[in-house]
């Protein structure tokens, strides 16, 4: 890839492998993340996706390639990279405002604790005030909606000030009703805080909506050669939109027509897969068909209202 992109980027994936034994999840991985993106990972379960989001956030470590943030290797997971994940991670025993001093609390010593106690507090009121909970930082997870706990984790993840915060499908157990809400919530403290997300998620209209790129993954496609991979090869990227840049800035996405994209990403995605087999669908699970259906059944809903 460029040397001028990767000097760039913020986040550099370059020719990543992931194998467990004898089976290849990802690929040759190339990609590159600038500072402020929202990058948005849609494919179908099992591709990777979450594979890739724990290699960046160093649970785990590529077979192969590497993975730089700022130009320098990761290592073990650290505050630098922040991560939401659809399950809620709060301590039920401790209060909103107790969540989210947790990881200062693991991860600074005791007496630097002692001294900047009063700066803690203060920076996690700030964070709960940029999530719409200020007047909730007494209350208990059982106490609040799925969509304020999810509110709250994305504050525990920013007062550890990360350089990219990472979200595996964090809306993906919400209702229809309060997820559109926390799309639109995260997209205004996006634009509020000039964050970097790394956002993974099986729903083609919620990477299309919620990012300025949308990658596609999928374990089925047709090689350089044009000719059929087998699935043992693992996972690529298939295709690589920026969106429009009328629509990237909140206000535009809530007007945007997001058809002729969409329509878009769907052409590229079939012409990397094999159209010669009569049973497209079950033999390619990332087909527009099964994907549409597979949203509706789980949104209700496609339309995103401002």
């Amino acid at each position: 890839m460029n040397d001028l992109i990767k000097a760039k980027s913020l986040l550099w994936i370059e020719d990543v492998y992931k194998i467990y034994g004898d089976k290849v999840v990802l690929d040759d991985i190339d990609l590159g993340v600038a500072a402020g993106e929202i990058v948005t990972v849609v494919g179908p379960s099992g591709c990777g996706k979450s594979t890739l989001l724990r290699l960046i956030l160093g649970q785990e470590f590529p077979t192969r390639g590497s993975i730089l943030l700022e130009g320098q290797p990761i290592g073990f997971a650290d505050p630098t990279r922040g991560i939401v994940y659809q399950r809620y991670s709060l301590f039920r025993h401790r209060s909103v405002l107790g969540n989210v001093l947790e990881g200062p609390r693991l991860s600074l010593p005791f007496m630097e604790r002692r001294r900047r106690k009063k700066e803690l507090i203060d920076e996690a009121k700030h964070f709960l005030e940029k999530v719409n909970l200020a007047s909730d930082l007494n209350k208990y997870p059982h106490e609040l909606s799925g969509g304020m706990r999810q509110r709250v984790a994305i504050a525990q993840s920013l007062i550890m000030k990360p350089k990219i915060l990472l979200m595996d499908e964090p809306f993906g157990a919400l209702d229809p009703s309060t997820r559109q809400s926390m799309q639109l919530f995260l997209l205004e403290l996006w634009e509020d805080l000039g964050m970097t997300i790394f956002f993974v998620t099986h729903d083609l209209h919620e990477a299309v909506f919620l990012g300025t790129r949308i990658i596609v993954l999928s374990h089925q496609y047709l090689d350089d050669r044009g000719e059929e991979s087998q699935i043992k090869r693992g996972a690529k990227i298939i295709a690589d939109h920026p969106l429009p840049v009328t629509a990237k800035s909140v206000d535009a996405k809530k007007t945007a027509e997001f058809g002729e994209l969409i329509e878009e990403i769907r052409l590229e995605v079939d012409a990397r897969h094999n159209k010669h087999v009569k049973d497209f669908n079950l033999k390619h699970p990332f087909s527009w068909r099964t994907l549409r259906e597979e949203e509706l059944r789980l949104n209700g809903t496609t339309k995103y209202d401002s």
